[in-house]
């Protein structure tokens, strides 16, 4: 795999038991680049590490006065100066390639995770962590993949080497043989040390990243209730801690930095020491000790590899097991569904509450706990996620609703998210010019000046056209990172303008209008059956001017249908339905049922008098 041949067509089914065993499976998923670094470096090590080889036969040869060898050894170091060259520019351009390709492995699969987990994702991750991980944490674990190869060459050129000077000459080959290896392994009692600093400062960074984001998200909030320098000093104080954390990992890497250094410098004084009491008494020549002399000092090079797989490793654990975190979250199904691909029509049933939403009518739904409609409305657009049986206010967030007696849950995902297309309380809108945001996948009926019309959008088209006057259509104009720009009605009604292009088969809006004015609100509400007439719509709502406008209201309580109608009629007939709609209390409820008890039941005449006796109880109480 190639940069230019980025995205993979499947980047396949990672192993998300744990960290390193994702690890595991990335690296065997790039054999081929990991194989060409590898054969690379191996040519870059080898060559640098026969220059001294090279150096010593040129001074023996200067020695010696033999004018052939040295010009043969000029040749070899001429030979290993274009192999140092051409490997090391190769193995640079395959170990990026390596980086680059991994971490576009693991953002494709975050990205098909998350969207095949939906909404149910951030009650089971946290944000913050969510972002740490399609952020830092991919390029860390491509930084372990790439690495794997590169110190896989410089281990196998450090072995090389050693048997070679043993061979070469043997009473100071030993001392080198016996040497390299304990300067291998002479830093790994503080590697368990260094790499638990290095998960507390991932853990701190991830806990500020956290806060940050939720700071941003919020900052309208606080800035309205005046919190924004207490959330500024929490981000300070996390900040500081990140950075305590940072310096005591640092200090753990200086120090094995440090012995890397002078173990080294320890070994090449003992073979110096050795190597000259040897020429004193003629058992080694001049050039055999510079030979050696200059492999130890270059194997300094290669083993520094140690070192970096080692932070690597301990950098990328914990990423990788945070990776493997998001990646092992399932739905309760098959994506791939037991059905064939299709996009059923027909009546919308829910087996779990008995909500039933007739085929190409405006259906309204009404939910005493907002958590409760949340989860019905998530439940209507398809599968419920896997660890989620708990039921929220006595509704169930598992079950298979129908479509057209088809289970949903028996369809592949794509399939079911094109039939039933569900908009929750606080859509996304993404950054780009307004066309490109309205440019979602449709049946191509509904224009997008007619689903603006109907969301009741021209306002926010002449504050987009105000914000950006290099547009000269109001369709090129940028919405901003999450439309921060706009006010809370204007993201709302783009949202809705979004989704009634898309032009679904059954659309679920979950309080749509609960952001904008009433008289706005009115107008949403007939735009949005006109322009829904012949398509099945259901909406959550306790608006009494959505209700007023749907053709048929159910009231949900306690997880099951408690009633069925119009909305006036449920006004009248039904308490429940009336204290949910009408935000009455549990005293005012009580003083009606008392007035009606009166007047022996209460007729469309008798209004003016009940609420004449319901003003009196207020005033006296």
């Amino acid at each position: 795999m190639q940069i230019q041949d980025l995205p993979y067509p499947d980047p396949g089914v990672p192993d998300a038991r744990s960290g390193p065993r994702f690890l595991w499976w990335l690296g065997r998923n790039q054999l081929g680049g990991q194989l060409k670094a590898f054969a690379w470096g191996l040519l870059h090590f080898v060559a640098v590490c026969t220059l001294p080889y090279c150096v010593g036969l040129a001074v023996q040869a200067v020695i010696d006065h033999s004018g052939s060898r040295l010009a043969l050894t000029g040749g070899l170091m001429v030979l290993c100066g274009a192999c140092i060259a051409l490997g090391e520019t190769m193995l640079h351009r395959t170990a990026v390639t390596n980086w680059i390709t991994a971490a576009a492995r693991v953002q494709q699969l975050l990205a098909r995770g998350t969207a095949q987990v939906g909404s149910s994702l951030t009650r089971r991750v946290a944000a913050g962590e969510v972002v740490a991980v399609s952020t830092g944490d991919v390029e860390k674990i491509g930084w372990f993949v790439e690495a794997v190869s590169r110190f896989t060459a410089a281990a196998m050129t450090v072995v090389l080497v050693c048997v070679g000077l043993v061979v070469y000459q043997p009473a100071l080959g030993v001392i080198v043989a016996v040497g390299v290896p304990v300067l291998a392994v002479a830093v790994l009692p503080l590697l368990p040390r260094a790499t638990r600093r290095a998960d507390i400062q991932r853990e701190k960074a991830g806990r500020a990243t956290e806060l940050a984001s939720d700071t941003v998200a919020g900052l309208r909030v606080l800035r309205g209730i005046g919190g924004e320098e207490l959330f500024l000093d929490r981000y300070r104080r996390a900040s500081q801690e990140v950075r305590r954390a940072a310096v005591r990992s640092a200090r753990m890497w200086s120090l094995i930095s440090a012995i890397q250094v002078l173990l080294p410098g320890l070994l090449m004084i003992a073979v110096v020491w050795r190597g000259v009491l040897l020429a004193r008494d003629g058992r080694i020549t001049v050039g055999e000790l510079v030979t050696v002399y200059s492999a130890v000092m270059l194997l300094t090079y290669p083993l520094r590899h140690f070192e970096e797989i080692a932070m690597a490793y301990s950098f990328s654990r914990p990423s990788a097991r945070r990776a493997a975190g998001v990646l092992a979250l399932e739905r309760a199904v098959d994506s791939d569904g037991s059905r064939a691909a299709e996009v059923p029509s027909g009546d919308l049933y829910d087996p779990v509450t008995g909500l039933l939403a007739p085929a190409g009518r405006f259906t309204a739904v009404v939910c005493g706990d907002p958590d409760a409609a949340g989860l019905l409305a998530e439940r209507l657009g398809g599968h419920a996620s896997a660890g989620d049986d708990e039921p929220v206010a006595g509704v169930s967030r598992s079950g298979s609703v129908v479509l057209g007696g088809v289970p949903l849950d028996e369809l592949p995902l794509d399939s079911a998210r094109t039939a039933v297309l569900v908009q929750d309380k606080d859509p996304v809108l993404l950054s780009g010019s307004l066309r490109e945001l309205l440019d979602v996948p449709a049946s191509g009926l509904v224009s997008a000046e007619a689903a603006l019309a109907a969301a009741q959008c021209g306002d926010v088209l002449d504050a987009l056209a105000q914000g950006s006057v290099d547009a000269g259509d109001p369709m090129d104009a940028r919405v901003t990172e999450r439309g921060r720009s706009l006010s809370g009605g204007q993201r709302q009604r783009l949202a809705l303008a979004r989704s009634l292009i898309t032009d679904p088969e059954v659309l679920v809006l979950d309080e749509p209008t609960s952001a904008v004015d009433s008289h706005t609100e009115a107008r949403i509400a007939d735009g949005v059956r006109s322009l829904r007439a012949g398509r099945t719509t259901v909406v959550f709502t306790s608006s009494p001017l959505l209700l007023d406008r749907a053709e048929r209201v159910v009231l949900v309580h306690d997880g099951e249908v408690a009633a069925v109608g119009v909305h006036r009629e449920l006004v009248r007939d039904e308490p429940l339905y009336r204290a949910v709609v009408t935000r009455e209390t549990d005293e005012e409820t009580a003083a009606k049922a008392m007035a009606e008890a009166a007047l022996g039941g209460v007729t469309a005449d008798d209004e003016a008098v009940l609420d004449g006796v319901l003003e009196e109880i207020e005033e006296t109480a």
